[in-house]
């Protein structure tokens, strides 16, 4: 029994790492066929130092990568097609050694080049740890988005939300 239920958290465990190594699955240049983006961190250490650039690379090398500066890691996220354009658009959160203050970098693939889709979006992690993600499609405006966003008012952390055109 203890060598089935090893074996059962061994494979689980590397079915988890694998997963995580693979990145973010989404079709982000829109041909039908689905590519994992997956990070790389260039020179920083765990105190921050260093020049602390995130690479963000996808499985199919025809897709370029992007750099996110500075980052020491994040976390990607498949935005699904924000803007209609029959492509997955990418958000990454980048990880940092201070502040709880960390901008939702969101790119659109135009034309075979990162774009960004609006500009960095402001987040503290209270807003995420109340789950408000970021951004989403508006559902009652068509071409629009929801964006939410950590603000510093009246002495006190306010999280609103506004429409945008795209």
């Amino acid at each position: 029994m203890k060598t089935v239920i090893l074996f059962a958290l061994t494979f689980c465990s590397s079915l988890v790492f694998s997963q995580k190594s693979e990145g973010v699955l989404g079709d982000y240049d829109g041909n039908g066929t689905k590519e994992y983006a997956y990070t790389k961190v260039s020179d920083c250490s765990d105190e921050c130092d260093g020049k602390c650039e995130t690479i963000i690379y996808f499985s199919d090398k025809k897709i370029k990568s992007f750099t996110i500066s500075p980052s020491k890691d994040g976390t990607l996220y498949n935005l699904k097609d924000l803007n209609n354009d029959g492509k997955d658009d990418i958000g990454f959160y980048p990880n940092w050694c201070t502040s709880c203050w960390h901008p939702l970098y969101v790119y659109t693939l135009s034309k075979n080049v990162w774009k960004p889709l609006v500009s960095p979006i402001s987040t503290h992690c209270s807003q995420w740890e109340d789950e408000k993600f970021p951004i989403k499609k508006d559902p009652k405006k068509k071409g629009n988005v929801i964006i939410t966003t950590s603000i510093w008012k009246d002495d006190d952390i306010k999280v609103i939300s506004k429409s945008i055109k795209l």
